[in-house]
């Protein structure tokens, strides 16, 4: 299966679909067919049509149909108006033309009497837009604005802090977050435009403050999604007509936290606008490498910004631009007291509290998209998209030779473009056609430079002056797919999604599959609901993460390894779940829903050598498995949540990047299923919201057993638990008017959460989470 055939079937099907249109738009001769329409675009029913011959006489009434339809028979050849009339309508004409060849076709449109006004016309388009993605037999959490704000941070809580309230998602060092067992793998995208992946580091490139709504998927996924599908991070952002003015926030306190932002919104004719940006500054960049509450050099300085364009075309179409960059800096965390290895020029001691190791993070990221509607049975969304990413570390190229015998300076850059088009086609009450493609070209480049001691065959270290050796490589690489789909509904309370995916990957392996899926949701009673789905999945590993490394380079020297260096393979997997949800009463919500993933090939990444940039490996078999709890109350002013969830997920046998690893730990994999470094048994979130007398009393809680450690992940470190407040109120000031506050504690109980040791398969330093942290937070809106 090449591109080519890809792009061809997709030009055929739109050959034979304009085909069809025009054949079936042309009347036969005596006929006159037409529809009619709203000044949105969508069909009219029951207007009343009169057609009017040329002497002015009435030759022809009818009223059109619930899809806005209508016809004239019997009809002799000449020029006639048809004349559309509707209570709290404008009244509307037509001129036809008939000859005795060929019959005659009309399209009306009837404006009300009162204007929509703009507002109403994006909510439409922001139905159309959302239906364009289904989520049949896949397991859905959702936050709204009113969760976001109910946290104890708000607005000010971190996207993957956000996602961790979510049931099945385990947190680790580095901001990172794992759905179900797998390692990251999850996707993002902004009003259903996938959002390019850049290089990770730490930093968080989304922006909470921008989002008005998330939709989380699990599971079972509809071919629409692909790639990364551990899960889909569906941002809707906020909108400048719904987010009318602006408004400034300063937020900060414990570890010297200072985080100014704002944000702006509104619209003019039919443009509407949003943007934000923001600034924040700490003393704790990095998780600490110790349990101390006074990190050492771990400051950070990160800059983010968005924005959000939306021009009405038309009343049935808009054409939108989304902008984003974050950039970040690093200095990377110290462990006192550590024993140097390595001599250099003569010196073999070092302070380990003043190294000074830097590193640099950017992400930038820029959408085009036209979506609308097509009369009353076509949608669609056509996106173009770049994105710009860059990490450079730094090492500290005394200590790093003297407590490593390495010193490298790595940079990794990757640019990104391509294009996102999906369509629905309403065929009937009972299917609706979905279908699309996605292409996309990427160049990653790494750039490394390394400063190690020369060794002997037997690794004894033969020179205290280091060599220098650069091993740079660059690829260009290619994603593409299409799929088609149907949403069945053969009965009122019985929904099938079922449809086709076909990947293609061409980097440093080619590959490519056909991925079936299927999902079903059936409304047992009024109060239960089920869902049950499979899907194949096909995932390439991130193209901008994966270094090749040139072995022979560093034959002799202090950064030799195994030798070996196979490449990585996109991994396959068959996913089962199946789950359901009980309205228990109108305020209380329960669901319970199990999963079962059968691995080819199972993609893990590492934290290898410093810099703290992430590469990719694969065990050649794996199971994930496990099962979540989740419930949620809400009444009044009163709001609480809770997700549990027990997870596995195992490995056997590494088959490339073995350079990365001992081995004695290869010979130990290779015959023996291995817990994943970021396995966590029992995951928990919890949290509760009560509105008292205008104050919005907040609090929150993460639980986890603990990730893996050891040899070999066959230990697991202690549990982890974090309990988190807030207080939320508006007051008044004279000559300023109201003004919003918020008072958070982090950590209230001040527990040493220890998320990493510094071992287990993968894992490169020790890592401890917050400790206990007071913060303030004032809002002034404009």
């Amino acid at each position: 299966m090449r591109p080519i055939f890809v792009w061809a079937g997709t030009v055929l099907v739109l050959i034979c679909s304009i085909f069809l249109f025009v054949a079936h738009a042309q009347s036969m001769a005596g006929q006159i067919q037409g529809t009619v329409k709203d000044a949105l675009g969508k069909p009219l029913a029951g207007v009343t049509l009169r057609l009017q011959a040329a002497d002015g006489s009435v030759v022809g009434q009818t009223q059109s149909g619930e899809e806005g339809q209508f016809d004239f028979s019997g009809v002799q050849a000449g020029t006639y108006a048809i004349l559309g009339e509707k209570a709290n309508y404008q009244s509307s004409t037509a001129i036809v033309t008939l000859t005795a060849e060929a019959g005659g076709s009309a399209t009306m449109t009837l404006a009300a009497n009162e204007a929509l006004e703009m507002p109403v016309i994006v909510q439409r388009l922001d139905r159309a837009r959302n239906g364009l993605l289904p989520e049949t037999g896949s397991s859905i959490y959702r936050f709204d604005q009113n969760d976001i704000a109910t946290l104890p941070q708000g607005e000010q809580t971190p996207v993957n802090q956000v996602l961790l309230q979510a049931p099945g998602v385990a947190q680790d060092s580095f901001g990172q977050v794992h759905v179900r067992g797998n390692h990251a793998n999850l996707q993002y995208r902004i009003n259903g435009i996938i959002l390019p992946e850049g290089i990770t580091g730490f930093g968080q490139s989304l922006d909470t403050r921008f989002v008005n709504s998330v939709n989380f998927l699990t599971g079972a996924l509809p071919a629409q999604y692909g790639y990364r599908t551990a899960g889909v991070v569906d941002i809707h952002t906020k909108d400048g007509v719904f987010a009318n003015g602006g408004s400034v926030d300063l937020y900060g306190g414990s570890f010297s936290d200072f985080e100014p932002s704002v944000e702006y919104g509104g619209s003019k004719g039919a443009l509407n606008y949003y943007f934000t940006g923001s600034y924040l500054q700490n003393d704790l960049g990095i998780e600490n490498p110790t349990s101390s509450t006074s990190p050492i050099h771990d400051h950070t300085e990160q800059s983010k910004g968005f924005g959000y364009l939306s021009y009405l075309l038309s009343p049935t179409s808009r054409i939108s631009l989304i902008l984003g960059d974050s950039e970040g800096r690093f200095q990377i965390p110290n462990n006192p007291g550590q024993t140097p290895n390595f001599t250099l020029n003569g010196q073999s001691s070092f302070d380990s509290s003043t190294l000074n190791e830097n590193q640099h993070e950017i992400n930038r990221y820029a959408i085009l998209a036209l979506q609308g509607t097509l009369g009353s049975k076509w949608d669609y969304q056509v996106a173009a998209f770049t994105r710009d990413s860059e990490v450079l570390f730094v090492p500290d190229s005394v200590g790093d030779l003297i407590f490593n015998g390495v010193a490298a300076r790595v940079q990794r850059t990757s640019f990104a473009g391509g294009v996102q088009e999906d369509t629905s086609f309403r065929l009937n009450d009972a299917h609706t056609l979905r279908m699309g493609l996605f292409a996309s070209t990427e160049r990653a480049e790494s750039n490394n430079t390394s400063q190690v001691f020369p060794t002997d065959n037997n690794g004894n270290v033969t020179s205290d002056q280091p060599l220098n050796i650069i091993d740079n490589n660059a690829k260009i690489a290619g994603l593409y797919s299409v799929y088609l789909q149907d949403e069945w509904k053969p009965a009122n309370k019985l929904t099938i999604n079922y449809g086709l995916r076909a990947d293609l990957v061409n980097a440093y392996v080619n590959a490519n599959q056909l991925s079936p899926r299927l999902g079903a949701v059936y409304q047992l009673t009024s109060e239960t609901t089920i869902h049950a789905g499979y899907a194949r999945y096909f995932t390439p590993p991130p193209t901008e993460l994966v270094a090749p490394k040139d072995l022979a380079l560093f034959q002799n020297t202090t950064n030799q390894q195994v030798n070996l260096n196979s490449p990585v393979l996109p991994e396959r997997t068959h996913s089962f779940d199946i789950g359901a949800v009980q309205q228990v009463t109108p305020a209380l919500s329960l669901g319970l829903d199990g999963y079962y993933n059968i691995v080819e090939d199972l993609l893990d990444e590492g934290q290898f050598g410093q810099a703290l940039v992430f590469t990719p490996f694969n065990y050649q078999d794996g199971k994930v498995y496990g099962i979540e709890f989740t419930g949620n109350y809400k009444q009044e002013h009163f709001s609480s949540y809770l997700n549990t969830a027990y997870s596995v997920a195992m490995g056997r046998d590494i088959v490339s990047s073995q350079f990365n690893f001992g081995p004695d730990e290869l010979a130990y994999i290779s015959n023996n299923y291995i817990h994943l470094d970021h396995d966590q048994t029992f995951t928990g979130s919890t949290g509760v919201a009560y509105l008292w007398e205008g104050t919005n009393l907040t609090a929150d809680a993460l639980y986890g057993s603990g990730l893996r450690r050891g040899f070999a992940n066959t230990e697991s470190l202690p549990a982890n638990f974090q309990v988190n407040l807030g207080l939320v109120r508006k007051f008044t000031l004279p000559e300023v008017g109201e003004i919003g506050g918020r008072f958070t504690v982090l950590n209230i109980f001040d527990r040493v959460n220890e998320l990493r040791d510094g071992t287990g398969v993968g894992v490169g330093a020790p890592q401890f989470a917050t400790r206990r942290g007071f913060y303030v937070g004032i809002n002034k809106a404009f």
